[in-house]
């Protein structure tokens, strides 16, 4: 029975494996999608976005569940700093814009937008499919430059590190292009 659940554990890695997200160096792939802020939604342009400086573009599996609402508190905590560095903070799910409306209010607490993928055309074009559940986004995070290169990319369930190291990738991108 042990090895039946390691040969079950083993064959979920190797799926979840098979999705690589794009990774640094990458051109990320642009979008437009509708989107939320403070429960007011808008049409966010990644091109449009870049032009301010780099994007924060995290995908989370599904709204108002416990990691994603870890989170999204969490980012909405260092939004202020991702905010002096020039930087953008965008979430994408596959939830409908009526339920990121409430979510951009209630869990990301009106500091950052979230967008709606719910025809998963994003997750997809970034390789960011969780893979035992297609119709969820797997929880990764990528930090791109203004140029439209991808400078950073972390995927893990836990919700932990997301914002740290999207800070750090942040930090270290303005660090190396002050003018």
């Amino acid at each position: 029975m042990k090895r039946l659940m390691f040969l079950a554990a083993g064959g979920l890695a190797l799926c979840t494996a098979s999705y690589a997200a794009l990774q640094p160096g990458a051109t990320a792939p642009d979008f437009t999608t509708e989107a939320t802020l403070a429960g007011k939604p808008f049409t966010f342009s990644l091109a449009a976005a870049l032009k301010s400086g780099p994007v924060v573009l995290y995908f989370y599996p599904a709204a108002f569940t416990p990691g994603c609402t870890v989170e999204a508190h969490e980012f909405a905590e260092a939004t202020a700093k991702f905010k002096a560095l020039g930087a953008t903070v965008i979430g994408v799910s596959h939830d409908p814009i009526d339920t990121l409306n409430k979510f951009s209010v209630s869990e990301c607490r009106n500091k950052f937008a979230v967008a709606s993928d719910a025809d998963q055309r994003i997750m997809k074009s970034y390789d960011a499919v969780l893979a035992p559940k297609p119709e969820l986004a797997n929880r990764t995070s990528y930090v791109i430059a203004p140029n439209g290169k991808v400078i950073y990319e972390y995927t893990a369930l836990n919700p932990d590190k997301h914002v740290e190291n999207t800070l750090s990738a942040v930090e270290k991108w303005a660090a190396e292009n002050k003018h």
